[in-house]
C-alpha cells in the first residue's frame, strides 16, 4: 500500500485533519498501532476537531473583537461585584440559545469591554457567530450603509448572527435614523438572538439617553426585559497596568 497516495487523496478530498492523524499513526510502532475500528475512529475525530478549530478561527477573525480576551483572565472578586460564580454562569454561553441579553455597566476602565470580549471569544469557540461593534463604529456603519444602499444586507447579516456586542453605549448622541436602526436590529433579534451591551451609564438612564419616549420605550422593552445585568464596580483596572 502506497501511504503517500493515501495522504495525497486525503488532501485532495480536503480532509486535512484525517491526513495529519493518518501521518501520525503511520509513525506509531506496529505493536502500538490501533485496531482498524480504532484507527477509523481516530481519523474521524481528528477531522472533526480540525473543522471545529477552523470554524473557531474564522468566527474569531470575523468577530473583530476589541480585545484578545479570555474568561480565565477576567478579574473576579466581591469588590468588583462580579464573582467566579457569576463568571461560570456565563462560561457555557447558554444565554445565547435562550435568546437572552447581557447588560454590563460600570465606570470607565472597570473591565466592561474586556468581559464582553471574553464572552464573545467563548461564544466563537462554542460555535456561535459573533460580531463586535464599538458604538461609534456601529453608528458609522449604519450611516454608510444607508448611503451606499447596503443597509438591508447589513441588517439581514446582523439578524443571522448569534451574538452581537455593542460597546460604549451611551457615549455618542443618537439621531432619529440611528434610533430607528437600533430598534430594527433589536426587533429582529428579540426572542431569537442575543445582544451584549456595555455602558458607563446605569441602565436606568438609558431611556433618558435615547431621548424620544416612544422609541425609548420600544428599544428598552426589547433590550432589557429578557436580560441579565452586570454592574461592575471598583477602581479602574488600567491604573494597575
Amino acid at each position: 500500500m502506497n501511504t503517500q497516495i493515501t495522504l495525497d487523496n486525503l488532501t485532495t478530498l480536503k480532509l486535512p485533519g484525517m491526513a495529519k492523524a493518518y501521518q501520525n499513526l503511520l509513525s506509531t510502532p506496529i505493536q502500538e498501532q490501533p485496531t482498524i475500528n480504532q484507527f477509523i475512529a481516530r481519523l474521524a475525530q481528528a477531522e472533526l476537531e480540525e473543522r471545529k478549530n477552523k470554524k473557531t478561527e474564522m468566527f474569531l477573525r470575523l468577530s473583530k473583537l476589541r480585545y484578545d480576551a479570555i474568561l480565565e483572565q477576567v478579574h473576579c472578586n466581591a469588590q468588583r461585584n462580579f464573582t467566579k460564580e457569576n463568571l461560570m454562569m456565563l462560561a457555557d454561553c447558554s444565554f445565547i440559545p435562550r435568546s437572552e441579553n447581557i447588560l454590563i455597566t460600570g465606570a470607565t476602565g472597570c473591565g466592561k469591554s474586556y468581559l464582553a470580549c471574553a464572552i464573545g471569544r467563548q461564544a466563537c469557540e462554542l460555535g456561535y457567530k459573533t460580531f463586535y461593534f464599538g458604538m461609534s463604529r456601529l453608528i458609522e456603519k449604519i450611516a454608510q450603509s444607508k448611503l451606499d444602499g447596503s443597509y438591508v444586507k447589513f441588517i439581514n447579516l446582523l439578524e443571522k448572527t448569534h451574538l452581537i456586542i455593542i460597546d460604549d453605549f451611551g457615549l455618542h448622541p443618537l439621531d432619529q435614523v440611528i434610533k430607528l436602526a437600533i430598534l430594527q436590529i433589536l426587533e429582529d433579534r428579540y426572542g431569537k438572538k442575543s445582544v451584549i451591551i456595555t455602558s458607563q451609564l446605569p441602565v436606568e438612564k438609558w431611556h433618558e439617553y435615547i431621548g424620544e419616549p416612544t422609541l425609548a420605550d420600544a428599544i428598552m422593552d426589547r433590550l432589557a426585559v429578557n436580560a441579565s445585568r452586570i454592574n461592575l464596580k471598583g477602581e479602574s483596572l488600567r491604573k494597575k497596568i
